[in-house]
């Protein structure tokens, strides 16, 4: 039963908070056509539920062809992001457009956070339990590490250092939400990352 009450609700709060911050994502998407008239949204490939690939959304923080000229890790001195990306991502605002991801089915409003192909192939044997459920917008590792840009920042290998500083706890956090995942945990995780966005 809970898989299909998860869904359910994945459904009606994606479609209710696409509905609800429809101005803000209007706004948003002028601000950033208007900087460089660029694409608004940035589909970032990912690995979701069962090792499928998908485009994960995004409102492009940072300048045109940004994954051609760096890596994928982003600390917050990252000369790629744009004057409107560091305030995007100060405020979580640039993953709202995730939301589209949850309605397709894609991504859950609850799961471990989906990673780029490399990251996954260096997964352990644990680890791959993370891929058994649909990959969230947020989980405990979003509440443990609110920004990972400050963490990496300064960093000359934003890459290497983001699997030797965060990656570790993070998998660890993902494979215990696998393990221990109920409707109860879910709104568990909504209710902190709520809070550590507002603090």
């Amino acid at each position: 039963m809970y898989p299909f009450f998860k869904r359910l609700f994945d459904v009606a709060a994606s479609g209710a908070a696409l509905v609800l911050f429809s101005p803000v994502l209007a706004v948003v998407a002028l601000r950033i056509k208007r900087f460089d008239g660029g694409p608004v949204l940035y589909a970032g490939r990912r690995v979701g539920l069962n090792g499928t690939t998908f485009g994960m959304y995004k409102f492009r923080s940072m300048v045109l062809n940004a994954d051609r000229i760096g890596g994928s890790s982003t600390p917050d001195d990252d000369p790629r992001i744009t004057p409107i990306g560091k305030w995007l991502r100060r405020y979580k605002l640039d993953e709202l457009p995730q939301l589209l991801n949850v309605l397709k089915g894609e991504m859950s409003i609850v799961g471990p956070r989906p990673q780029v192909q490399w990251a996954v192939d260096l997964y352990t044997p644990e680890q791959r339990l993370a891929l058994t459920v649909r990959p969230g917008i947020t989980d405990y590792a979003s509440v443990r590490f609110p920004n990972e840009g400050e963490i990496l920042k300064g960093s000359t290998d934003p890459d290497r250092d983001y699997m030797e500083k965060i990656h570790p706890e993070k998998m660890r956090l993902s494979v215990e939400y696998v393990r221990t995942r109920s409707f109860m945990v879910d709104l568990l995780v909504i209710a902190q990352t709520a809070a550590a966005i507002l603090r």
